[in-house]
């Protein structure tokens, strides 16, 4: 548990919190501390370097078919599910308050994740909006922020975004990448890139975006990992008077899927999911 003294301070200006909710996105050069990142750091390699979370469908590659050990682009659901020591670092309190300023109180913090690109990898994150991957029958207000560990350079994969693309309601068709049904990550038909807006960072700043904005990360051409902490925080959604179709998340047979349909995953995940939401029902923050 974070101390009261310990708890950051960051309060937006009415400037920034009207460009994120007009332009779908910010960027703040400082989220948490240089030590922060640095012990950050540690733990996230530790736990990609173990594959933390792959018995349960939390550790998988976004990016192909993960058909072999070296995923091309790894991705690791709730990392603080396999460290619980990263709930003691300032990064979801930060967060945390930046979310109620721009969702409003009733702003909860729903999940982490980190994507990893390995040193010299081609893979991509394709264009998306992150709500492709939720229920279409709800409209989603979640916002993601995106934490790199090291300086996030056009080189190694700094996010890109489409600005004001979240303001349409409706969640832009997409496909599965490379059409491949055995592939997590989906890619959006429709992106104007002449529109697209590159966001360099250094370590410990971060990008915030909507789950309706298009976002994308290109390839770490450089020789060190590029390594993405996120969190997500939502408030309740929207039940849509008509729901959409998301025919991209129709018929998927990734390996993460087959992983969840285990025994011993559905378990594990159940016992886990218990956890979590009991802080939710209970008041926690």
């Amino acid at each position: 548990m974070i101390k009261l003294a310990d708890q950051p301070t960051i309060q937006l200006t009415r400037d920034q919190i009207e460009f994120y909710h007009n332009e779908g996105y910010l960027v703040l050069d400082k989220l948490v501390d240089e030590d922060e990142v640095d012990r950050m750091r540690e733990v996230y390699d530790r736990l990609f370097e173990s594959q933390a979370g792959r018995n349960n469908g939390g550790f998988f590659d976004l990016g192909s078919r993960d058909e072999g050990d070296k995923p091309a682009l790894p991705q690791m659901m709730n990392p603080s599910r396999y460290a619980p020591e990263i709930e003691q670092f300032t990064f979801r309190a930060a967060a945390a308050q930046i979310a109620r300023q721009l969702q409003g109180p009733l702003s909860y913090f729903r999940q982490d994740l980190a994507i990893c690109k390995p040193p010299g990898s081609k893979a991509h994150t394709p264009w998306h909006q992150d709500a492709g991957y939720n229920d279409p029958a709800f409209d989603y207000d979640n916002i993601n922020f995106w934490v790199p560990l090291q300086p996030a350079t056009l080189e190694n994969g700094c996010l890109q975004f489409i600005p004001k693309s979240h303001l349409q309601k409706d969640i832009l068709p997409h496909h599965r990448m490379n059409h491949d049904p055995k592939i997590e990550a989906i890619e959006c038909e429709q992106v104007d890139l002449d529109k697209a807006v590159a966001c360099p960072l250094p370590p410990g700043g971060c990008t915030i975006h909507h789950a309706r904005t298009l976002h994308y990360a290109g390839p770490n051409s450089t020789d060190q990992p590029r390594r993405a902490y996120i969190l997500e925080f939502e408030v309740p959604p929207h039940k849509r008077d008509k729901p959409q179709d998301f025919p991209w998340n129709h018929g998927r047979d990734t390996r993460r899927i087959r992983t969840y349909s285990t025994f011993s995953a559905k378990l594990s995940n159940k016992l886990f999911n218990l956890r979590k939401n009991a802080g939710k029902w209970f008041g926690a923050k």
